[in-house]
């Protein structure tokens, strides 16, 4: 029986890969997406899409609306940067951040991963291109994996030591993609824009947008996302 494992799945390009990862590693994968209120609400059916295409063990979407706290251009009437230089992005946080993300959700994932007896969580974080999130680098990784060994009662019996596998963590957005590519991903499957279309196309001006653009550029592939 394969071992079980939770993925954090936002239907965007680095969670795929992460969940196509986690399976070619022989884990019994399930899909965790969180419907948070983001503006780019078009991620959670990308999500679906993924889960389904994938034949994940099980796919949850949780509901908790973070407009509530707001603090951040996906969650609050604030403006998506557009058209930023890679230089730029590469320097401070970006009104895009939400707060405590990362946190919120690798905290459901260990919920759920508790009562599945699963003591491994993956989550697609990037420390290279990843807009300076400050929820994306190792040493907070390294940091929630030490507070999951403390507070969940299979760890501190003894009985389920927790791991945050986190394969894309020193990838640049090329190598995340080649490495999908390798793996058949299909990311026609998949969006990333953080301000779409109402019909769900992409904007291909904001952060997220141009890093994946340039992603497939490097690779010498086609983005198959639909833009606008």
């Amino acid at each position: 029986m394969s071992a079980r494992a939770v993925v954090l799945l936002s239907g965007g390009v680095d969670s795929t890969t992460t969940l196509a990862i986690a399976r070619s590693e022989g884990f019994e994968t399930y899909a965790l997406t969180v419907a948070y209120g983001q503006r780019h609400a078009v991620e959670i059916e990308a999500a679906r899409r993924v889960a389904r295409h994938c034949q994940v063990a099980q796919h949850v979407v949780v509901p908790l609306d973070l407009r509530i706290f707001g603090g951040s251009a996906l969650t609050a009437d604030i403006s998506v940067p557009k058209d930023r230089p890679l230089e730029e992005m590469a320097r401070g946080i970006p009104v895009t951040y939400v707060p405590a993300r990362n946190t919120i959700f690798l905290a459901l994932a260990l919920a759920w991963a508790e009562t599945l007896g699963a003591g491994d969580i993956f989550i697609g974080v990037n420390a290279l291109d990843y807009s300076g999130y400050p929820d994306c680098r190792p040493e907070y990784i390294a940091a929630f994996q030490a507070l999951a060994n403390l507070a969940t009662k299979a760890g501190v019996e003894g009985k389920l030591r927790t791991t945050i596998h986190t394969p894309l963590i020193q990838l640049s957005k090329a190598q995340i993609i080649r490495r999908g590519l390798e793996l058949g991903v299909d990311y026609a499957l998949t969006t990333s824009c953080y301000d779409p279309a109402p019909d769900g196309r992409a904007c291909g001006r904001c952060d997220a947008c141009l890093l994946r653009l340039k992603g497939f550029a490097e690779n010498q592939s086609p983005d198959p996302g639909r833009y606008v």
